[in-house]
């Protein structure tokens, strides 16, 4: 039955189970008495509530801490191994995948270099099939233990009715590839490699969440990293390209922009998406490194970007007493002006707490290329939304997009109410069948 304001008993329910999950999840372990003002719900409704949770195994004891004259409060948590979740980096060197329990601890990863330059549908698709059922192994994971499977990739996902999830990757060709779809149907198996029969074998009621990488990135940021507490903020992956996510009040769970192919300079250098001057053909590591092998620098042959990118940094800043390469550091003072610039646009447009530079180039980068980067960042942007941004490192380390994306299943459980999906009946449901659900206890 629904109430005046269109919501039903059944919502009521999940909400309060939505609220004690996530209450206990970022702030647990706390007792019931805790629960109450952390909740806003009456001291009966967390009771009901943790009965609950507790009997589908999502909440368990924790220890317990003395009261005031009173009995000792039993203090309650999430169970870690309740649920299961997948998070999947489909970078532009390797496709990373790690498993991880309800507490986002790791149990198991493994790794998929790609060829630099190739990023064939059919190979990444083989490796992220191959990849689950490989974590899933090596933990001892039956798939029916999953909440979901979270893909990071890079650019623009488009979510079709008919597709699924729908990946538009131009600076890498992949031009509305329907990778949900591709993943789901055993046709997507590509040929002549070795999917060990159905690949990953998962059941139709564990989801996909792609999206793209950035915006996953700024998940893990958001929620357990330098993020936390901001209500306007933006994480920008800096990588082989670069991306950016932005976190305010009206998208709270944040929102991909194609930052990178802002236009920084009128018919500059072309960019690998086709256009001229944008940020990424300044910006990004590939550029950076092709940058300085057309000023006469010798980035090391038949190494990776980030082996490079390393080189690069040696060379611009050697030991103490060695002599730098005034090449490298010349092509990286001017990238450091271009992120600042790129970041005035950011600032100007959005007003942000705070800015977060993470993926494997900005981490690599490092604090000691902050300072300039903030200094151009100031004198680029207007002075009153420059003088209150902050702009720092990501706290999470070259993990935070996988982290991320197995943040995407696990908001959702949440939204749920801990309640996994269940399958999609065949047909319409019978009338007196959705009123009796409508009126048991969720």
């Amino acid at each position: 039955m629904a109430g005046r304001n269109g919501r039903t008993v059944r919502d009521l329910r999940r909400a309060n189970r939505t609220a004690v999950l996530q209450r206990l999840y970022f702030d647990g372990p706390l007792s019931r008495f805790e629960l109450g003002p952390a909740t806003g719900l009456s001291s009966g409704s967390v009771s009901n509530v943790v009965a609950d949770l507790v009997a589908d195994g999502l909440v368990e004891e924790a220890g317990s801490v003395d009261s005031d004259g009173g009995r000792p409060r039993t203090l309650l948590r999430v169970a870690p191994g309740s649920g299961h979740l997948v998070g999947v980096d489909v970078g532009e060197t390797r496709v990373r995948i790690e498993l991880f329990d309800l507490s986002l601890t790791e149990l198991a990863r493994t790794e998929r270099p790609l060829v630099q330059g190739r990023y064939d549908v059919e190979v990444i698709v083989g490796h992220i099939r191959d990849g689950i059922a490989e974590v899933l192994a090596a933990a001892d994971v039956a798939p029916e233990r999953l909440l979901g499977v979270g893909i990071g990739v890079p650019g623009i996902v488009e979510r079709t009715p008919d597709r699924g999830a729908v990946v538009h990757g131009q600076t890498i060709g992949w031009d509305a590839v329907p990778l949900e779809a591709l993943l789901r149907s055993p046709a997507g198996q590509p040929a002549g490699v070795d999917q060990g029969g159905e690949g990953a074998g998962l059941p139709d009621t564990v989801s996909y969440f792609i999206d793209n990488g950035a915006l996953t990135l700024g998940q893990a940021e958001m929620w357990f990293g330098g993020g936390r507490g901001a209500r306007n903020a933006v994480v920008v992956l800096f990588g082989s390209g670069v991306g950016a996510c932005l976190v305010t009040p009206e998208v709270e769970h944040g929102r991909a922009v194609e930052w990178g192919h802002l236009t920084v300079r009128v018919r500059g250098r072309r960019c690998r998406c086709g256009a001229l001057g944008c940020l990424e053909a300044y910006a990004g590591a590939e550029s950076l490194l092709q940058r300085w092998r057309e000023e006469g620098g010798h980035p090391p042959r038949g190494t990776d970007e980030e082996t490079a990118l390393t080189a690069m940094l040696a060379a611009a800043y050697p030991p103490e007493g060695g002599t730098a390469d005034p090449v490298a550091l010349a092509v990286l003072e001017e990238t450091a002006e271009y992120l600042g610039a790129g970041l005035s646009d950011l600032i100007n447009l959005f007003q942000p707490e705070r800015i977060l530079i993470g993926g494997w180039a900005g981490l690599q980068l490092g604090a000691g290329f902050l300072p300039a980067v903030r200094r151009h960042a100031a004198a680029y942007a207007l002075r009153h939304p420059a003088e209150k941004v902050t702009i720092d490192l990501g706290r999470l380390g070259p993990d935070a997009v996988t982290v991320g994306a197995a943040i995407l299943p696990l908001a959702d459980f949440f939204t749920r109410g801990g309640r996994r999906p269940e399958p999609t009946p065949q047909g319409p449901q019978p009338t007196w069948r959705a009123v009796l659900e409508e009126r048991s206890p969720h």
